[in-house]
Order: C-alpha cells, then structure tokens, then sequence
C-alpha cells in the first residue's frame, strides 16, 4: 500500500478545524486559539473550554461523577498509538471504553480526526465519523464493524475507519464522543461536517481521547 497524501484527497474548503464542541450546541470549526494537548492549537472553538481531568488512559471532558470518559486497553491519553491501527499496517480501529453516558442520552456519536493536518493538508483530517451508537455501549472492540450504528465518510473518502498515516511527522489523534438526546436520520455520505451539523443542540455530554502518530 502506497503512502497516502492529504492533498489529492481533500473534499472540504481550507478550515482551521472540524467541529465546535459544546454542552448542547455543536458547531462547525475549532477555533484553533486554544492550546492543548502539547501546546498545539486544539480548542474545541468554545471560550473558556478545557479537556477536563485525565486520569490513566481516560480522557474525561465534564463535571461531577459519573461524568463521560472515553478510554482504550490499547494506549493512555496522551500516549502513541499502537502501530497495528495506523493506515498503512493493519488499519484496524483500536478497542475503545465508555463510561457515564448520562441517562436522558438516546445515542452516541463519534469522530475521529488529525487536527495537526492542518498544515500538510490544509484541513483538519477526518478518519471515523459514527453515529446511531446505542446509548448503553461500554465498549468499541477492535476492528469493529458496526450493526446497530452508522458510518460515515472520512477524508480518505471511504466509509468506515481509516487509520493514522501523518505524511510529515508526529500527529495528534483526538477520538471525540458525544451523547446526545436524540438519534439522527443521515445518509452514509455524511462526513464530520453534516455530522457536526446534526448533532446541533442535541450534545448532552462529550469526551475526548488522544493519542499520537507514528509509533
């Protein structure tokens, strides 16, 4: 398989990130004015946002007990991400953890994208864009193929999940989930930014997991 470059595939205009994050409101760019996660402008595009508390491998965005995490057996917040899952080896998704999905939630989404491809690419690369995740979900298996959720297309314009493959140096890998109080009837061309779109005034809570790339 031959390394893939950002640019030939670029479907979206030039943007500074994907999606607004926030309690009830979602939005369409990071606002990239937020340092975070190793200095780099990652901001959720909300004043005043921050990641939360991280304890381990569990990258919790909220407040109180019981708030939502997200986590993974494969690699700690912060930390690399195991060559298994990248592009060009077996381009598999690592297994993810859910806790705390609030109780009024009626599924999960998430998106998986590469807010340093910003530079090579010109845009924030998306590599998994999900939705319609039941709300009880305690776990994402490794190289799952969804039956009761729905996949969009990311950047590499394929649906489903597309690794990590930073064609320059180092990335960070943000896997953002969000609950929300509804499900969302989409198509499966939807990309993170219909995505984003959708879930408008339906995130009832989120969480975010980073990981680097290559190994």
């Amino acid at each position: 398989m031959q390394r893939h470059t950002f640019g030939t595939l670029s479907r979206r205009a030039v943007v500074a990130g994907t999606v607004v994050l926030g309690v009830g409101c979602l939005g369409n760019g990071d606002s990239g004015s937020q340092p975070a996660d190793g200095g780099s402008a990652d901001g959720d595009g909300t004043a005043g946002a921050t990641e939360g508390s991280t304890d381990g491998n569990v990258s919790q965005e909220g407040t109180g007990a019981g708030a939502l995490t997200l986590a993974s057996p494969a690699f700690e917040h912060g930390e690399r991400i195991p060559e298994r899952y990248g592009y060009e080896a077996e381009n598999v998704n690592p297994p993810l953890e859910v806790e705390g999905v609030p109780a009024g939630a009626a599924s999960l989404a998430l998106i998986v994208d590469d807010p340093d491809a910003v530079e090579p690419a010109g845009e924030v690369w998306d590599h998994w864009v999900v939705w319609n995740v039941p709300p009880d979900t305690e776990s994402i298996p490794e190289d799952w193929t969804p039956t009761e959720a729905d996949q969009g297309t990311n950047d590499f314009g394929e649906v489903g999940y597309d690794g990590p493959n930073p064609p320059d140096r180092e990335h960070r890998y943000r896997f953002r989930l969000f609950a929300l109080d509804a499900t969302l009837d989409l198509p499966t061309g939807t990309d993170a930014n219909d995505l984003a779109d959708a879930m408008d005034g339906h995130v009832l809570a989120r969480a975010k997991l980073v990981g680097t790339f290559p190994p």
